[in-house]
């Protein structure tokens, strides 16, 4: 998918919204802060945005969410934000600071231009499934970001109630891949149960938060982790099996015995456009034993005698379909994909 090209015009006239939008904004909360009563300042928890609006959990009783306004000084807010907040007489509040975070996972938009989704969680937990089947190259991209974004990642095989002889040990050989590389793979059903209990071990006392293709069933996890969330979720389409978009906000749940999980948008394209390729290698764990180990220091892993990249490859250290995957997805970036 290439980079959508904007003219002077297309590019002021945005810029010209995003202004007046940020000017509405502003101007919602100082009228709040100006006519309404605020209350002391007291510690919250983002668990979802809407638009110009936040909902908040304070931590300290009563702890009902409240929706309260902000102002675009304060950078980018999302769920998972932990801010500094005062309540409204009017039933709104107004976010008063943002508390320091200890991750930001971001993905960039159409555009190229990063988009802040989720703050302090502890790990992503990408969910792939039989149907749609996983694609390695999808999967490293996920794996790259998480890695850049230096957010610990879990491979999470859903509705393996799909699983039969004809897609088995196909699947099962790409997730060894990932396994053998070090990134913990965990399988489940949301539809039998099976493996519900072990994953909900994972993510007890943590906040993690999944991502991954539409239809791969994130929504139907969170309805079978948290029963009476009634989280809506996606039907499948018969035709394309890629799922339709439902989740339209992250929203944050918490576990009855500790933690929280953060359900993001749906995307069927996890797009790496603003990055480096020149970066890309870095998302590759595997290759770090060997990349720097090359005849030449500028060597970049093609044709280039004495690669040890390669040489790994032959020797059987590396996946030959992971340096192919990197290939794809730094030459995507260099077409502007």
């Amino acid at each position: 998918m290439s980079k959508r090209k904007l003219t002077r015009r297309q590019s002021w006239r945005i810029e010209k919204v995003q202004q007046e939008k940020a000017d509405r904004i502003d101007k919602k909360a100082r009228k709040l802060s100006d006519s309404d009563d605020l209350g002391d300042e007291e510690e919250g928890l983002i668990v979802s945005h809407f638009g110009t609006l936040v909902e908040v959990e304070p931590l300290a009783p009563p702890t009902d969410p409240i929706r309260c306004h902000f102002r675009t000084n304060l950078g980018s807010l999302v769920t998972g934000d932990r801010v500094v907040m005062r309540r409204g007489q009017s039933g709104y509040g107004v976010i008063e600071t943002i508390l320091p975070r200890t991750s930001l996972l971001s993905r960039p938009d159409p555009r190229g231009n990063l988009k802040p989704v989720a703050a302090n969680i502890d790990f992503m937990i990408l969910v792939v499934t039989p149907e749609p089947a996983p694609s390695g190259v999808l999967i490293d991209r996920y794996l790259v970001a998480a890695e850049l974004q230096k957010i610990p990642i879990k491979i999470l095989l859903n509705k393996t109630d799909l699983l039969n002889e004809m897609n088995e040990v196909a699947i099962d050989a790409l997730l060894n891949t990932y396994r053998d590389i070090g990134y913990p793979v965990m399988e489940c059903s949301a539809k039998t149960e099976q493996g519900l209990a072990e994953l909900q071990l994972e993510l007890d006392q943590k906040t993690s938060v999944f991502v991954g293709q539409s239809g791969v069933g994130k929504t139907s996890l969170v309805n079978a982790l948290l029963p009476g969330v009634n989280a809506r979720v996606g039907a499948l389409s018969e035709g394309s099996k890629l799922g339709r978009h439902t989740t339209t906000n992250a929203r944050l749940f918490h576990f009855p015995f500790g933690g929280d999980l953060i359900d993001s948008p749906g995307i069927r394209e996890f797009g790496l456009w603003h990055l480096d390729p020149d970066k890309v290698i870095e998302g590759f764990r595997d290759f770090d034993p060997w990349r720097f180990e090359c005849r030449f220091r500028d060597c970049r892993h093609l044709q280039e005698p004495g690669c040890a990249l390669h040489q790994a490859v032959e020797n059987g250290k590396i996946e030959r379909q992971r340096v192919e995957n990197y290939f794809s997805i730094r030459e995507a970036l260099l077409e502007g994909r």
